[in-house]
């Protein structure tokens, strides 16, 4: 008598072999959330996935390297590339994507201090979601606070900056997503942000120009209905070289 034999497999053992990424991506589309290259998808992240996620990475990054014609078994400059970029991407050039916002302590304004705040330069490093060639540049930010507003210490204003730009920018969206969580943050009746930066994407490649910079700027609230204030503010600002 034959006997019928029936495999069945356990559904961890599926789970195991999902790359970690489309465990992430189900998650993300199964909320209806976007997830751009700009957009900070931390809340999708479970723990120890951020590793596994770099050894996914690095595997990519092989075949990378293999399509290019490099020789990583016998070239001792690149025998670790593929490794060394997962960890730039995923801890460091791209990690505003993968980490919760920093912790911002908020105090109330028990002064009442209602006059104009300026904080720059603060230097800020990204890469252009169009090449992934750095950005560098500096942020000014000014703030006009009311009776309600919070108060948040310098050293965060740069902290955010970095969050922000630690993801595949384009620096008119970099700026406008800076002043969202500024705004978020401290509710002041005014804010205004001035970005210069150079980009690598027209320096290193392309045209190949090395001196142009792009420059733009957000500004809210009372820094758009007064001229004077918006005009002290640019005044302010020490942009030379």
């Amino acid at each position: 008598m034959l006997m019928k034999t029936c495999n069945t497999m356990n559904p961890s053992d599926v789970d195991e072999g999902t790359p970690v990424s489309v465990k992430i991506r189900e998650r993300v589309m199964a909320a209806r959330k976007r997830f751009n290259a700009n957009d900070n998808i931390a809340d999708f992240i479970e723990p120890g996935e951020l590793e596994k996620l770099l050894d996914e990475v690095e595997e990519k990054m092989k075949g990378v390297l293999s399509s290019l014609v490099i020789d990583t078994d016998r070239d001792h400059n690149t025998d670790n590339t593929a490794r060394r970029v997962a960890k730039m991407y995923v801890n460091e050039v791209f990690r505003g994507r993968y980490v919760q916002a920093p912790a911002i302590t908020e105090f109330p304004n028990a002064e009442h201090l209602n006059e104009l705040m300026i904080v720059g330069p603060i230097t800020v490093r990204s890469a252009c979601s169009h090449h992934f060639c750095p950005v560098i540049g500096k942020i000014w930010i000014g703030v006009l606070p009311n009776e309600h507003t919070n108060v948040i210490g310098l050293s965060k204003y740069a902290r955010l900056a970095e969050w922000v730009m630690g993801r595949p920018q384009i620096q008119e969206e970099a700026v406008v997503q800076l002043a969202d969580l500024i705004q978020e943050k401290t509710q002041p009746d005014g804010l205004a942000i001035v970005m210069e930066a150079s980009h690598y994407c027209m320096a290193w490649r392309g045209v190949k120009d090395m001196d142009s910079k792009m420059i733009n700027s957000v500004m809210r609230g009372v820094f758009l209905k007064d001229s004077n204030l918006r005009r002290e503010f640019l005044s302010l600002i020490p942009r030379k070289g």
